[in-house]
C-alpha cells in the first residue's frame, strides 16, 4: 500500500476471500493527478462511509420502533397472537398459548390449542377456558396463583383421575362453575370447593362416588353425572340442600336414587335399567316439575296407582318402556310422553275423573305413537277433558 492511502489491503487477484466491491484495485491517495480511473477509485471510501452511515441510521430507527414493545409482547406477536386493539399492559402477563383480550380483562381463552398441560394463570384471571385440548393431568399448585377463579372450563380433554392432584381445586374458594365433562375420569376429584354451584362430570368413566365427595356443598344447584358407569349412588345427594337439577342419564341405575334433595325440580334418568317407581316418590319431592324416565324397563306393575297424580309436575317422559296402560296423571301436567310402549287402550280416566266446564286437563302435548292404539280408539268425550291439547300423536 502506498503511503497516504486509505489503509485497505487487497489480496491477490483470484483469492477466493477477496472483496471485489472494496478491493477490486488498490486504493490511492487522491492527489488530483493520474489517469481517469484513479478518480473513481479514490471515491470508493466515501461511498462506503455513506452506506455505513445509512445502515446505522436504519438500525437506530428500527431500534426506536422495537422499543415500543416489550420482549414478551414481541414474542407473542411472533407466535401469531391476534389482537383487535393495541397492546395492553395486562397482555404481558398472559401466557403465549392463550388470549387475554382487553375487552374481557378477567378472562383467559386457551381452548382448542392442542395443549397438553394447564398453562400459567395470572392472579387477576377469574374465568379460564381450557376446553377441547389434550390435557391429561393437573398438578397441585397450578391454580394457587389464581385463587380468585370463578369459572374453570376443562371439558373435552383427556383428564385422568390418577393424574389430578388431591388439592388442585381446594384453594379456589370463589369457584362457582367447574366443567369436567367429556374426559377420562374414573372418580370425582377430591377436595372440591364447597361453594361450587354448577358441577359437570358427565361423559366420563365414573363407576363409584365416595360418600363424602359432595359433602358440605350447600350451594350446589346443578349436578351433571350423565353417561358414566354408575350402578348405585345410595343417599349420596341427601345433603345437597340447594340442588334443583340432577342429570343421571345413560348410567346403569336399577332404581331411582334415594334421599334426593327436597328442592329438586328436574330429574333426568333416561337410558338406565329402572324397573319401578316408589309409591310415595313425588310426595317426598313435591317441588319436582320435570321427570324423565324414558328408555328404562318400567312396567305397569312397577308403577303404583296414582304415583304421578301430583299437582306440581309439569312434564313426564315415560317413553320407550313396557307400559300397557296410561298411568293416572295430575290435571296440571302439561307434557306427557308415552310413545314406544305397549299401550292397548285409551283410558280417559287417566286424565280426567270427570269432565265438565270447570274440570279439565291442562295437558298440551300428548304422544302415544308407536303403541297398539290408533286415533279411532280416542273417545269423543276426550274433546271436553283434553280441550287444551294442541297435539296428540297416535
Amino acid at each position: 500500500m502506498e503511503p497516504g492511502g486509505w489503509g485497505y489491503s487487497c489480496r491477490e487477484k483470484g483469492d477466493i476471500y477477496s472483496m471485489p466491491t472494496i478491493c477490486s484495485s488498490q486504493s490511492v491517495k487522491d492527489t488530483g493527478k493520474g489517469n481517469e480511473g484513479e478518480g473513481i477509485v479514490s471515491d470508493q471510501p466515501a461511498v462506503i462511509m455513506r452506506t455505513a452511515v445509512l445502515l446505522l441510521l436504519m438500525g437506530i430507527v428500527d431500534l426506536s420502533i422495537s422499543q415500543r414493545y416489550s420482549q414478551f409482547q414481541w414474542l407473542s406477536h411472533l407466535r401469531g397472537r391476534r389482537r383487535h386493539a393495541g397492546w395492553q399492559a395486562a397482555d404481558v402477563d398472559c401466557p403465549l398459548e392463550c388470549d387475554c383480550p382487553s375487552a374481557y380483562p378477567t378472562a383467559m381463552y386457551c381452548h382448542s390449542r392442542h395443549l397438553q398441560h394447564v398453562p400459567y394463570v395470572p392472579s387477576h384471571i377469574k374465568y379460564v377456558y381450557l376446553q377441547r385440548n389434550q390435557i391429561t393431568g393437573i398438578q397441585d399448585g397450578v391454580f394457587d396463583n389464581a385463587t380468585s377463579l370463578i369459572w374453570v372450563v376443562l371439558f373435552h380433554n383427556q383428564l385422568n383421575s390418577d393424574k389430578i392432584g388431591k388439592n388442585v381445586f381446594s384453594k379456589l374458594k370463589n369457584l362457582d362453575r367447574l366443567l369436567l365433562d367429556h374426559n377420562e375420569l374414573t372418580r370425582v376429584p377430591p377436595n372440591l370447593p364447597k361453594g361450587i354451584a354448577d358441577l359437570r362430570l358427565g361423559h366420563n368413566k365414573i363407576s363409584k362416588i365416595l360418600s363424602n365427595s359432595f359433602e358440605g356443598m350447600a350451594n350446589l344447584t346443578t349436578l351433571h353425572l350423565q353417561a358414566n358407569d354408575l350402578e348405585d349412588v345410595g343417599g349420596l345427594f341427601k345433603g345437597l340442600k340447594s340442588l334443583t337439577m340432577l342429570d343421571m342419564r345413560k348410567n346403569k341405575l336399577s332404581k331411582i336414587p334415594d334421599n334426593l334433595p327436597g328442592r329438586l325440580q328436574q330429574l333426568y334418568l333416561e337410558f338406565n335399567n329402572i324397573e319401578s317407581v316408589p309409591a310415595d316418590f313425588l310426595k317426598m319431592y313435591p317441588k319436582l316439575q320435570f321427570v324423565r324416565l324414558a328408555h328404562n324397563k318400567l312396567t305397569d306393575k312397577g308403577l303404583p296407582s296414582r304415583v304421578f297424580n301430583i299437582s306440581t309436575l309439569v312434564e313426564l317422559d315415560l317413553s320407550f318402556n313396557k307400559l300397557e296402560r296410561i298411568p293416572v296423571i295430575s290435571r296440571n301436567l302439561e307434557n306427557l310422553y308415552l310413545q314406544a310402549n305397549k299401550i292397548k287402550e285409551f283410558s280417559l280416566g287417566s286424565f280426567c275423573s270427570t269432565a265438565d266446564m270447570t274440570n279439565f286437563s291442562k295437558l298440551k302435548m300428548l304422544r302415544l305413537d308407536a303403541n297398539q292404539i290408533s286415533a279411532k280408539d280416542i273417545p269423543a268425550e276426550a274433546a271436553y277433558c283434553l280441550r287444551q291439547v294442541a297435539f296428540i300423536d297416535v
